[in-house]
């Protein structure tokens, strides 16, 4: 997709390669100022171009995504859109995404993909799958004045639209499918349509951001919003047991290990992964259920589906809960300055080196193979480990590191101290205290509690 003339790139201070002929911006005006302009306009980003999107279509396609997924598709409407989360028979994730219907007995799916193509095609059911990643666009918009920058580019009032629902309108003479969904926590929408319409489209979006003093968002900046806003997330907070779940339903035809290890290209963010961290190489911590990430409700035990029967056992006392850790300045000051305690003391990891944890090994350009850097730190509580702290960050709305812990349910308390072991084994570790707060940490109005109805509408 990548084009040099595309209004995506004007202003752009440095590309980041995100795989063979996909290139992003990673910054335009700095990754603070970009992702502060949720709060007080809105930033435009572009980071899910980089999504796998994967059609399925057949008679039995609602039949088929209820014998995969933890939650139930059958009332899933025209304009609905819904939180699909897929598990091994441990009940641990095994991905999550969207899915929207597009026609009928057709279906679109975000983020599914590859787990969904091998259960497609090891399920004997009237069903198909086809990959169209690459021929979509995805434009987000988060913040206070997305829902004006919409309308100004549309001519149009897009008022009707509810969290978690979509609906096509116009864009000038373009068609564009408009999802009001977001992991920000505040006021968000998506904006796709067929790729060959993507500079048209994003210049009228930019364009009417502008004017509302909108800023473009760069990679760098685009993670930064998951964890404020309480939304753990596939690849950014946790792994994937794609290559630890060969039982059961996963071990058709060779098992999905076989089946992804032939698919390098789309196993890659759990292929040859780093782990960083004082967990260390603990996997099976790392890993999540619907119940650590707060997706229980999400849960339905009305149909059989992989997992179901471990889900159901957890579900009576779920060992891990999800919260918000605030982490202690003066502490994380200190694991700061051993870098400047002379060359004869070894220094902990770096704390300032980035503003998350999230990372690609060097050389991604190079394509799979590189590998993906996964964080996860222990909590400690009465001398013991109680959970995991994963997805830190540097809070520039509110001045502080946070990360999401998913930790033991009777240390979940607002306001309870606990203790973080900061430092990958092998490295020098030092204790951090953190303290349990708010979940999710953001205390803005939410997009799903949103009354659009106080915005202006679009006049002409």
């Amino acid at each position: 997709m990548y084009s040099p003339n595309s209004p995506v790139y004007e202003g752009a201070t440095l590309l980041f390669p995100l795989g063979p002929g996909f290139v992003v911006p990673f910054e335009y005006t700095g990754y603070k100022d970009e992702i502060l302009a949720s709060k007080t306009s809105a930033w435009i980003g572009l980071s899910l171009m980089m999504s796998p999107v994967y059609d399925v279509k057949g008679p039995d396609a609602v039949r088929f995504f209820n014998s995969v997924c933890v939650n139930d598709f059958t009332a899933l409407g025209d304009k609905g859109i819904r939180h699909a989360v897929i598990c091994n028979e441990k009940g641990q994730i095994l991905t999550d995404g969207v899915v929207i219907k597009i026609a009928e007995d057709t279906f679109r799916t975000y983020w599914l993909n590859p787990p969904i193509d091998y259960l497609i095609k090891t399920s004997g059911m009237d069903v198909e799958g086809e990959d169209v990643s690459g021929r979509e666009y995805f434009i987000q918009i988060a913040g206070e004045k997305s829902l004006e920058i919409l309308e100004k580019a549309c001519e149009c009032d897009l008022h009707d639209i509810k969290f978690a629902t979509h609906r096509i309108a116009k864009m000038g003479n373009k068609d564009v499918r408009i999802m009001r969904l977001g992991m920000t926590g505040n006021l968000a929408y998506e904006v796709h349509g067929p790729i060959e319409d993507f500079d048209e489209v994003y210049q009228r979006i930019w364009e009417a951001g502008r004017s509302f003093g909108a800023k473009k968002l760069g990679f760098h900046a685009y993670c930064l919003s998951h964890t404020e806003g309480g939304f753990p997330n596939i690849n950014l907070h946790y792994p994937l047991p794609w290559f630890e779940s060969d039982e059961g339903r996963y071990a058709v035809d060779g098992g999905l290990s076989a089946y992804l290890k032939n698919h390098p290209n789309l196993a890659y963010y759990n292929l040859n992964r780093r782990l960083w961290g004082s967990v260390g190489d603990d996997l099976n911590v790392r890993f999540v259920t619907p119940y650590d990430v707060g997706w229980g409700y999400l849960v339905k035990f009305n149909h059989e589906f992989p997992g179901r029967k471990s889900l159901e056992k957890i579900a009576q006392h779920p060992p891990r809960t999800v919260v918000t850790l605030e982490w202690n300045a003066d502490d994380i000051a200190a694991v700061y300055a051993t870098q400047f305690r002379g060359k004869e003391i070894e220094p902990c990891e770096r704390i300032d080196a980035e503003p998350f944890d999230i990372a690609f090994v060097e050389n991604v350009s190079a394509g799979p193979g590189e590998g993906f850097i996964y964080r996860a730190d222990w909590v400690i509580a009465d001398g013991k480990r109680i959970g995991i702290s994963t997805g830190r960050i540097c809070s520039y709305y509110y001045n502080r590191m946070i990360s999401l812990g998913f930790i033991d349910p009777n240390y979940a308390e607002i306001g309870k101290e606990l203790t973080l072991i900061w430092g990958t084994p092998g490295t020098p570790q030092k204790e951090i205290r953190v303290i349990v707060a708010r979940f999710p940490y953001i205390d803005l109005i939410r997009n799903e509690d949103r009354d659009v109805d106080t915005i202006p509408r679009y006049r002409k």
